[in-house]
């Protein structure tokens, strides 16, 4: 932008060089703010790593919202709140901002993805976390200072700490900046599961007492839907990666999730466990409590 900028400054001269210096600082000035949106990368192990912010049109009204937008080297993956058979959750540190009374951290729809210790679920290529932002008091500047801890795998998982910063103006909420980019990380985190919506999940059906405890999940998804997929996330409890028992046939799919003992399965008694199903049509969040 700035160099376009330029190349008007230039191409005007001829009215004068007055003319020419107002825009020159009014370019200037319209470069900082697309510049402000964002942190700089910071490069940490085959990836990098920067926040962004920007307005959207969220239950009508413009707000805030910032983003953690990783991306990574052709191979490497990084994981999910579950990170299945093995891997690291990444975690998220906004103690250390000014003017900020909660950062709400939504995670896109994830993928399986195979590796030498089995199933991992995460991400590749590229992934933007969308971060809902509450400030402590409102028309007045946020400071946001990240401490992340994420965990980066090849062949090995690698773990890493960044530190990022980023300074939002009393107005952030009237500029557009990173909005398009954060629109789309927020299309791919899945919805509350809603009675008539698809994909939603039919039954659950919870044997943890018996000798090969198991969890068996019925879903449905749209009969056109492609990629479709279910995660489960129990938070600090461990719940192993639900395996498809057989192809989406009409629209219905079942899934499985076998755990390695009954000690394991009577972990998640009295959980609530977010059952998230994925399709590339769309995903969705059932609340589900093992009694």
């Amino acid at each position: 932008m700035m160099s376009v900028c330029f190349h008007r400054v230039a191409a005007l001269c001829h009215f004068g060089p007055a003319f020419g210096a107002i825009l020159s600082v009014a370019c200037t000035s319209a470069a900082l703010t697309a510049i402000a949106s964002t942190s700089p990368w910071v490069a940490s192990t085959n990836s990098k790593v920067r926040l962004v912010s920007g307005a959207l049109d969220l239950d009508g009204k413009p707000t805030l919202v910032a983003g953690v937008q990783l991306r990574m080297d052709g191979g490497w993956k990084t994981y999910w709140k579950n990170p299945g058979d093995s891997g690291v959750p990444p975690t998220f540190d906004w103690s250390g901002s000014n003017n900020l009374k909660h950062a709400e951290v939504l995670y896109p729809a994830p993928h399986r993805i195979a590796d030498a210790n089995g199933t991992a679920i995460g991400y590749d290529d590229e992934i933007v976390f969308p971060v809902k932002l509450t400030p402590e008091r409102e028309g007045e500047p946020i400071e946001l200072k990240l401490a992340l801890n994420f965990g980066l795998c090849k062949d090995l998982c690698i773990p890493n700490d960044v530190s990022l910063a980023l300074e939002l103006p009393a107005d952030a909420a009237s500029h557009r900046g990173d909005a398009a980019l954060l629109e789309s990380a927020l299309a791919r985190v899945p919805k509350p599961a809603a009675p008539e919506a698809l994909p939603r999940v039919e039954a659950v059906t919870a044997n943890v007492d018996g000798a090969k405890p198991e969890l068996l999940i019925d879903a449905l998804f749209p009969p056109d839907a492609t990629g479709t997929d279910l995660f489960i996330d129990g938070g600090e409890t461990y719940v192993p990666v639900p395996m498809p028992v057989r192809p989406l046939a009409g629209g219905k799919q079942r899934f499985a999730v076998a755990f390695a003992s009954p000690g394991e399965a009577a972990s998640i008694k009295g959980k609530s466990l977010t059952l998230t199903l994925v399709s590339d049509g769309g995903s969705s969040d059932t609340a589900w409590t093992a009694e």
